[in-house]
């Protein structure tokens, strides 16, 4: 089942990484991806020195061979480990040091690759929804610019990246077109499709449709949820169904588990763009199957082609960020598709036709092999093991959809960083409270079991720092917009999800703010929304609050639409101030929320910049500053609200 297409002789045998993954006192992950098996040692030395304290051999069943020249490794290293001081790393390959296979990973002065295992999260990179061909810069990019200039001691803790590392579902013509080229260049493995009008991913790469015409490849449904479908004007409307997949630039949407895959190596390190051709397809007339592009694709394709090219000529500081500081991940919806399991009547749609069913699956497979599998290789035992090399060594339509239903019975996506303060990264995608009134109603992000045992997870802890792709405070503006399309039964049009859009789950939620036993200091870390804000949170009527603060950074490479950003900032303010009535409409009377100003220029609240958020804590787990470091290199702080 490999790719019929000839693949490459001469790739270099790095295609991806290295990645600093897990890193802890006995534990040290590391992922990356090579054109053959990969045959080396990975050593850890005191700076300064020329014995290594630490050897290890990698051994083969840390690798995963996809396609027929592609190897992801993850390399997991146990041992005794020093913390809290510079450490620095060697991989020995059977092709050489991979600092000399490529020198752009060290920093200069540096002589090997060097990072530290920091137990306190006293200094944290965050950010999420790095869009690639966005006309904005890349935030990575100006992350290992300021990491390059620091001292190794006075570098982050981590990076978490909480959401939309890849668009699957919003894809440049340029990108596709690169990552149908790293299909063939590696042999990866082509699958048959099911209830669809392409019966596997040749057809489907030949199809007319391939480039900027998906939308019309990918199944739809017929919505009976709404008011609108119950009324006799649904007869009169032109339509055959609404699509499953509901981003509205979905025609370049990810389809086989290929191109999802490429898409994850194209977008981490600079090599395979090495071998791409640019032009490919503006030398082929623009020709996909047998249909000529229309001319409003063609000049979309040059104005993506221009921001790609930007974008690629950063890579080699992502991949030399990613290889010093550890890096952790959690998916949002963008990585598998829009509107992931946002309502029940979605769900349905989505998941009993076999085509969507594949698709998601497809997403999720990729994202546990290039993110989840490195944020805790513990939870990935023999048995989750054996269900993926089953399917990646004899791929067929039967062991791909086997490990697809597998993968959606798995409940392990979340995570615990054991630093001081711990960090609790939360799955809310998979494990949602559904609706039990009405199909197209937004789902709560968590369902009651999950948040039990966060709350469990909390009891008794000082200090708690919480991952949450979502905002759980979001801005209430725009939650009462998203709200009222839902009452006009559009929740997918606007995005409609939230931590206060379904209320078992929004009173579950603030009920663990309100337990006594809750942490002191309660930091929450968030993307998603293509802007960044801070709040500080509290208890009303209560002299013994904790310290909450929600703190939003987003994103790495996207923004939100200035005009109505502006208007719902302005609208927000006037409408939703600490002390405002409107307040207690809503299910966070309980709570006194109050908004931080950035220390820019103007009255706006939400910054409209793509940036990485920075986040420094003392050593009770307080913020002492709250920042983001704009894609430009400019920073903008949050400062304290004056009481």
């Amino acid at each position: 089942m490999s790719s019929s297409v000839s693949f490459s002789d001469s790739l270099p045998l790095l295609l991806a990484g290295p990645i600093l993954r897990k890193c802890t006192a006995s534990e040290l992950t590391l992922w990356l991806v090579t054109s053959e098996p990969l045959d080396a040692c990975f050593s850890l030395y005191h700076p300064g020195e020329e014995l290594a304290f630490y050897s290890q051999e990698i051994k083969a069943k840390a690798q995963i061979q996809i396609g027929h020249s592609a190897w992801v490794t993850l390399a997991c290293l146990k041992g005794d480990f020093p913390v809290d001081t510079i450490l620095e790393y060697q991989l020995v390959t059977q092709g050489g040091d991979i600092t000399a296979l490529v020198p752009d990973l060290l920093y200069p002065g540096e002589e090997r690759l060097t990072f530290s295992i920091k137990t306190q999260a006293d200094y944290v990179l965050h950010g999420s929804c790095r869009n690639p061909h966005h006309p904005s810069k890349d935030s990575l990019v100006a992350a290992d610019s300021k990491v390059a200039d620091q001292l190794i001691s006075e570098r982050p803790s981590l990076l978490m990246m909480s959401g939309d590392q890849i668009y699957a579902d919003h894809v440049a013509g340029p990108m596709l077109d690169a990552i149908q080229q790293v299909i063939a260049l590696l042999g990866l493995p082509e699958e048959t499709f099911a209830q669809g009008p392409v019966a596997n991913t040749q057809s489907l790469y030949q199809h007319g449709y391939n480039f900027y015409g998906r939308d019309k490849l990918l199944p739809h449904y017929v919505d009976n949820g709404n008011w609108l479908s119950d009324s006799g004007l649904r007869k009169w409307l032109p339509h055959r169904g609404r699509p499953i997949f509901s981003s509205r630039e979905c025609e370049n949407h990810l389809m086989s588990f290929s191109e999802f895959f490429a898409m994850y190596l194209l977008v981490w390190s600079p090599q395979l763009w090495q071998l791409i051709d640019s032009e490919k397809l503006k030398k082929q007339g623009f020709q996909c199957g047998d249909r000529t592009l229309e001319l409003r694709w063609q000049l979309l394709w040059h104005e993506e082609k221009l921001h790609i090219d930007e974008f690629v000529a950063g890579l080699s500081q992502v991949q030399r960020l990613m290889a010093h500081i550890p890096t952790y991940m959690i998916f949002d919806d963008h990585d598998v598709t829009d509107d992931w399991n946002l309502t029940v009547g979605w769900e349905k749609a989505a998941y009993e036709n076999l085509l969507s069913r594949r698709i998601i699956g497809n997403g999720l497979i990729s994202y546990w092999l290039c993110q989840g599998w490195g944020n805790a290789p513990e939870h990935f035992d023999e048995s989750f093991l054996a269900q993926a090399k089953e399917y990646f060594s004899q791929p067929s339509c039967e062991s791909q959809d086997q490990f697809i239903n597998y993968l959606y019975r798995f409940e392990q996506w979340h995570y615990t960083i054991e630093t001081t303060p711990k960090m609790l990264v939360l799955d809310t995608r998979t494990r949602r409270w559904r609706s039990e009134s009405k199909m197209n109603k937004p789902s709560g992000l968590m369902d009651w079991e999950a948040l039990t045992e966060l709350q469990q997870s909390l009891l008794n802890e000082p200090a708690v720092i919480i991952v949450s792709a979502a905002p759980m405070f979001g801005v209430k503006f725009i939650e009462t917009l998203q709200r009222g399309m839902t009452w006009l039964g559009q929740p997918l049009l606007i995005d409609a999800e939230n931590w206060m859009a379904q209320p078992g789950a929004a009173n579950t939620l603030l009920s663990i703010f309100t337990h006594t036993k809750t942490p002191t200091n309660f930091v929450i870390l968030s993307g998603d929304v293509h802007y960044s804000f801070a709040y500080d949170v509290k208890l009303r009527f209560r002299r013994s609050t904790p310290n909450i603060y929600q703190i939003t950074s987003s994103g790495i490479k996207n923004e939100f639409p200035n005009a109505l950003l502006r208007f719902c900032d302005v609208m927000d303010r006037a409408l939703y101030s600490p002390h405002s009535p409107l307040n207690w409409f809503t299910k966070r009377k309980r709570l006194k929320i109050s908004k931080r100003d950035p220390d820019t220029t103007g009255n706006h609240r939400l910054v409209n910049r793509s940036a990485i958020g920075e986040l420094r804590l003392d050593k009770n787990g307080k913020p002492n500053d709250i920042a983001i470091l704009t894609a430009e290199g400019e920073r903008v702080s949050f400062p304290p609200i004056e009481r």
